[in-house]
């Protein structure tokens, strides 16, 4: 099988080709269990296989590292346009990609006949708890109470696609994410868990954030994560609507269009290295 190893700011998944590289659906699950493992496979925070599509220029079918299933990831999705255009599938900069459904649109900035970074229209944020979903007596979910382990936390709820919870901070680095993220995670208010941020707001159009991800763990980056940070960050006043946010493995530009109430999200898009297993 050969693979190709991305990352965006660090959060790196392996990507197969799935036109060309068939795994039986029963076996995915295993198969990236297996890939993902950083001791004992090429190690990745998930895979991402780029399949043809009917209604778009090429499908997205995302899974975490734990073998699950995901919706989307803005900094995987990057990679797929640059594995796309270098891998010469395509000579569109401009291009349609659906994962689980839902069709976003990219920009590909071009050097030297490789791609070096991607603009994402990652569509409108999901504000009704409902559809997030998170349990709530209140819709929108904007800076209400949340309890672990005896100590309460503030969060703001958006789903881009999966469901976040953004919590500000103005101490994010002194949090053992690896205990308070697992138990936000799997908190009986995500009826199907959620990724959970840690933000702290340093301007008015910049901000730092830890995240946790959903069937994954903390993780040097994750692009839906700095969107949901963004538009939370928004909603309770604390930034303008375009914002820089720096995360562990580097920084990602996020505008906010309330106008059009639509997100983008621009950054690096890596590739580490080829190969064959």
């Amino acid at each position: 099988m050969k693979f190709t190893k991305m990352h965006g700011c660090g959060n790196d998944y392996i990507y197969v080709d799935g036109a060309r590289e068939i795994i039986p659906a029963e076996r995915k699950s295993e198969v990236v269990k297996f890939l993902s493992d950083r001791h004992f496979g090429i190690g990745g925070d998930g895979v991402i296989f780029i399949n043809p599509s009917d209604v778009a220029d090429f499908e997205m079918e995302m899974y975490n590292m734990d073998g699950s299933r995901s919706e989307m990831c803005g900094n995987g999705i990057r990679c797929v346009g640059k594995y796309v255009y270098d891998h010469g599938l395509t000579r569109k900069t401009s291009l349609a990609i659906v994962s689980c459904g839902k069709i976003k649109y990219l920009e590909l900035t071009v050097e030297d006949g490789r791609v070096t970074k991607v603009r994402v229209n990652m569509g409108s944020p999901v504000l009704e708890a409902a559809e997030i979903p998170v349990v709530a007596k209140l819709s929108p979910v904007v800076d209400i109470p949340i309890t672990v382990d005896g100590r309460e936390y503030r969060m703001t709820c958006v789903s881009m696609g999966n469901p976040h919870a953004v919590i500000f901070s103005e101490e994010i680095n002194g949090i053992s994410l690896e205990e308070t993220g697992r138990e936000l995670e799997f908190h009986p208010r995500f009826p199907e868990r959620a990724n959970i941020e840690f933000c702290h707001v340093t301007a008015r159009d910049r901000m730092e954030i830890r995240v946790w991800e959903r069937g994954v763990g903390e993780t040097l980056a994750c692009g839906t994560g700095a969107c949901a940070a963004v538009v939370a960050s928004v909603l309770n006043d604390l930034t303008d609507e375009e914002v820089i946010v720096k995360l562990l493995g580097g920084e990602l530009s996020v505008r906010w269009d309330r106008k059009v109430n639509h997100v983008f999200l621009e950054g690096p898009a890596v590739k580490v290295f080829d190969g064959v297993l």
